[in-house]
């Protein structure tokens, strides 16, 4: 069914790729991105307007004069590390602005929310596989910003009757196969691009840190999951609301770990490329082990993770990085 969708965030690295799906769907999108960390070349030929979902009017007159069914709300501040040393831009970018993107939503009587959260909201888990009946506690203002929001919504839905499905994502990578988007961050801190950049001679080396942790072969388990993936599931969210019009939260992993190890041959297979790697001591607060349970979302949402092994993961962001992503 053809709705009309409003993106926030949509020149983002998930957010792009959702657009994506949502028009091959036959959707009519707009994309709302300030591009303080989203790329024009990521909504050409895109109906994008430059602005920032703190700009309450500016929303709300959106909503209104486009006539939009649902809202998918990437729109945030994301590096983990930076939320630690600068939690005022944290707080103020995820948590005030999404307040007042929230009333904008309310306030143009759209019901319905497609939410970016993120397994950050678990914190340390207490078992492994997470399902979405872990324990919330974060260990980051980031993670914090994400529950703290979800939180926000669960009230609005009960006072406004605003349906929202929370997405809580493990660690998103690939890129589209077509190789004319993917992941841009600027600083870059994810792992998948860090050892690409060391592949392509960008950075001199990478540095395993930890390889004395109860899995394998001693380095820490994590659950990539690819981004087309991930924007599928978006699709299936929105149908979610339109079907069942009611909240949920669902976790997006592939249910499959990889070592930092596995994660490094597969890398060097698939560039042909020797790395530079450094094996160091453990950092602090990392767990292990982060693997998702995904059985709600399979079950419930119907989604599967269907190109998310790892070689292909790192095949499709190989493509980008030494293409288009160089630019």
């Amino acid at each position: 069914m053809q709705r009309n969708v409003l993106v926030t965030g949509g020149a983002g690295y998930i957010g792009s790729h959702t657009v994506r799906e949502l028009i091959a769907n036959g959707n009519n999108v707009i994309v709302l991105d300030d591009l303080s960390c989203g790329h024009k070349f990521a909504v050409t030929g895109i109906n994008h307007i430059n602005g920032d979902i703190g700009d309450y009017d500016l929303v709300k007159k959106i909503l209104i004069d486009n006539e939009i069914d649902v809202v998918v709300h990437f729109a945030a501040a994301t590096l983990v590390g930076e939320s630690v040393s600068s939690p005022k831009k944290y707080y103020e970018n995820n948590i005030v602005k999404g307040m007042s993107l929230l009333d904008a939503i309310i306030d143009s009587g759209v019901k319905k929310i497609v939410f970016s959260s993120s397994c950050a909201t678990y914190g340390t888990p207490l078992k492994v596989p997470i399902d979405e009946s872990e324990k919330q506690l974060p260990i980051n203002p980031y993670g914090w910003t994400k529950l703290m929001l979800e939180q926000i919504m669960k009230d609005y839905d009960h006072a406004y009757g605003l349906k929202s499905v929370c997405l809580r994502y493990f660690n998103a990578a690939g890129a589209d196969i077509k190789g004319d988007i993917g992941e841009k961050h600027i600083p870059e801190t994810h792992v998948i691009p860090l050892l690409l950049h060391t592949a392509m001679g960008i950075r001199e080396g990478f540095s395993v840190l930890g390889t004395d942790y109860d899995t394998k072969d001693g380095s820490c388990v994590r659950d990539y999951v690819h981004v087309t993936d991930l924007a599928s599931a978006h699709m299936k969210a929105i149908d979610y609301l339109f079907e069942k019009n009611k909240s949920d939260q669902f976790n997006l992993g592939t249910g499959d770990g990889v070592t930092v190890l596995e994660l490094i041959d597969s890398v060097e297979r698939i560039t042909g490329v020797k790395l530079n790697i450094r094996k160091e001591g453990r950092r602090a607060g990392d767990p292990a082990k982060l693997v998702a349970d995904n059985t709600k979302a399979r079950t419930v949402l119907g989604w599967t993770p269907v190109h998310s092994s790892i070689d292909n993961i790192v095949k499709t962001a190989w493509v980008w990085h030494t293409g288009a992503g160089r630019q």
